[in-house]
C-alpha cells in the first residue's frame, strides 16, 4: 500500500499575494488528510540571496502563515524551488516510504511547479489539489494546471479528491 502525504509548500508570511484566497481550502485539505491518516508536511522557503527582502531565514516573513493550520512537526526548509532539494525532506520521505503526494501551496509558477515536476520525474505519484494552489500571477494558473497534467500529475479540486476517498 502506498504511503501518502499532503505537502503544503511555502505558505509563509512573505507570500503576500493571493494565499489568503486559498488558506481556508488548504486548511480543509489538512483536515481531510488527517482524517485519512495521511502525513501532513510543511515546506518553508528560505532565501539566501544577498540583499533579499523576503523569506530571509529567522524572520517573521519566513514563518508559516498564522492562519495556516499546523498539525505536525514535519516542517522542512528548502533554499531552492524544488522541495526535494531539502535533504531533510528527501530523507524523511525515503525513510518513511512515502511515495504518493497531494500538493498544495505557492507559487504555482515556481516552487510548486519545480516540486511537482521533479517528484513526477523521480517516479512518485503526484496529485495537485487545484484549488489549494495559487500564484503571484493568477492569469497563469490555467497554464500551470495544464503543465502539471502534462508532466504526469493528476489535477483535481479538493472536493473531487474528497469524493473519491
Amino acid at each position: 500500500m502506498n504511503k501518502k502525504a499532503l505537502v503544503v509548500i511555502d505558505i509563509q508570511n512573505d507570500i503576500t499575494k493571493h494565499y489568503r484566497d486559498i488558506i481556508d481550502t488548504i486548511n480543509a485539505a489538512i483536515d481531510w488528510a488527517m482524517d485519512l491518516g495521511m502525513t501532513v508536511i510543511y515546506i518553508k522557503h528560505n532565501n539566501l540571496s544577498p540583499g533579499t527582502r523576503t523569506f530571509k531565514p529567522n524572520t517573521k516573513g519566513a514563518e508559516l502563515a498564522s492562519e495556516l493550520k499546523v498539525v505536525s512537526n514535519h516542517i522542512f526548509v528548502k533554499t531552492k524551488a524544488n522541495a526535494l532539494t531539502s535533504g531533510d525532506f528527501s530523507e524523511y520521505i525515503r525513510e518513511n516510504g512515502i511515495d504518493e503526494f497531494y500538493i498544495t501551496g505557492a507559487d504555482a509558477t515556481a516552487c510548486v511547479k519545480s516540486t511537482c515536476f521533479n517528484m513526477a520525474k523521480a517516479g512518485y505519484t503526484v496529485h495537485v489539489i487545484s484549488d489549494c494552489v495559487t500564484s503571484y500571477d493568477l492569469k497563469k494558473m490555467p497554464e500551470m494546471l495544464s503543465y502539471y497534467a502534462d508532466k504526469g500529475c493528476e489535477v483535481k479540486t479538493l472536493a473531487e479528491y474528497m469524493e473519491s476517498n
